[in-house]
């Protein structure tokens, strides 16, 4: 029962209890707004005896990202935190972690990136490292952040590959919501202690170099392996998703992949991801009472993204309006500019770029009935949606 017992709890509280029940060995952590109190919370669970980790204080971001890769190196389970500069500063890091196929689990507390100084929310920040090769998930509800962390974990181990599970910073993290956290004896069920194989790990008994130096007569094979790797992750995802609402008895969207939400009939979907959608569905379920049939799409896995899921759920639909809390500037929004490319000639609906929300801007209905209405116009540009 302890699956379905819920409490009210601060996001960062949540997550940090389940990362906590997930068994960790290892946790670097460095302070930054909004993803402080998640290292808080784990360092406060140390000091009072209830976890076995090792805790580290790093002095920068940059170092918190090293001391995980080390320590994944050496065949521990191992958890960081971090947002916006912060997760900057860990850039080269997070492309070494991945080139090493390190199974490593990060939290990104989704904020604004500087200038000018923001502390506010938007996924500017992780949707800027895209194509470090780490594996994206998106959370919409606490819930849905604190489950995305047992999946991760799974993930990462059975396929080698990095996993960055975003929730937005103060939305999700600071505010309180009934959430289960899984107990450890049945997370254990789903996600069995890590034991990676001698030829995965740093040891002494059996010295090996990892990331060696690499001539251009291998180093494109070995990139793209990791391309691939990531592309054939849908298919575990899916899997694990699967297996995960056996043990826990709930889902994550329909696939750990999308989340469709009364999108059979409709004439227009949004597509979001984040907690956004939360705000999208209320304003759906509004005009569904005068008989206005939208839509919305969530995308939990922003990589690898679920082409085929998304190419059938926007199949019928007359008006495509993706809705964005990030900017690829000089073109549209980030993931505008995904499903667009996703969807080409493949969807009879235009895609059109909206973009909401920077530095933390509230998103009300009423912006996402104004999208509902512009994306009828079709417009050729990105448009930014504030009022």
């Amino acid at each position: 029962m302890d699956n379905f017992k819920k409490e009210i709890l601060e996001g960062s509280d949540a997550v940090a209890r389940v990362v906590k029940n997930c068994g960790v060995d290892v946790v670097a952590a460095y302070p930054i707004t909004p993803q402080t109190h998640i290292v808080e919370e784990l360092e406060k669970l140390k000091a009072q005896g209830d976890a076995k980790y090792e805790y580290l204080r790093a002095e920068s971001e940059f170092a918190a990202a090293s001391i995980v890769l080390g320590a994944s190196a050496s065949g521990v389970r191992t958890y960081s935190a971090t947002c916006s500069q912060g997760l900057l500063l860990m850039t080269e890091v997070l492309f070494t972690i991945a080139g090493l196929r390190l199974p490593v689990v990060i939290t990104c507390a989704n904020r604004a990136v500087s200038a000018p100084i923001n502390i506010w929310n938007d996924q500017q920040d992780s949707l800027t490292i895209r194509d470090s090769g780490w594996l994206m998930f998106y959370a919409e509800t606490l819930q849905e952040a604190v489950d995305l962390h047992v999946l991760a974990y799974k993930l990462a181990e059975n396929l080698r590959l990095p996993v960055m599970v975003n929730m937005d910073g103060y939305i999700l993290t600071h505010s309180y919501e009934p959430v289960a956290i899984p107990s450890e004896a049945l997370i254990k069920k789903f996600l069995p202690k890590y034991n990676p194989i001698d030829n995965q790990m740093l040891t002494v008994k059996n010295p090996r170099s990892f990331g060696c130096f690499a001539t251009p007569e291998t180093y494109m094979e070995i990139r793209q392996d990791l391309h691939n790797d990531i592309l054939t992750a849908e298919e575990e995802i899916k899997k694990l998703g699967a297996e995960f609402k056996k043990i826990f008895g709930r889902s994550i969207g329909q696939s750990a992949l999308i989340e469709e939400y009364l999108t059979k009939d409709a004439e227009t979907i949004l597509v979001a991801m984040g907690s956004v959608c939360g705000t999208i569905k209320a304003v759906i379920d509004n005009l569904r009472k005068s008989g206005k049939k939208v839509g919305l799409v969530k995308i939990i896995s922003y990589r690898p993204l679920p082409e085929k899921e998304l190419v059938t759920a926007l199949d019928k639909a007359k008006y495509v309006a993706v809705v964005d809390k990030s900017i690829s500037l000089g073109r549209e929004g980030i993931l505008a500019g995904n499903v667009r490319k996703a969807s080409e000639s493949k969807v009879k609906a235009k895609i059109q770029s909206f973009v909401v929300g920077l530095g933390g801007r509230d998103v009300s209905e009423k912006m996402i009935e104004k999208i509902i209405t512009l994306v009828k116009e079709k417009n050729n540009k990105v448009t930014f949606v504030g009022k």
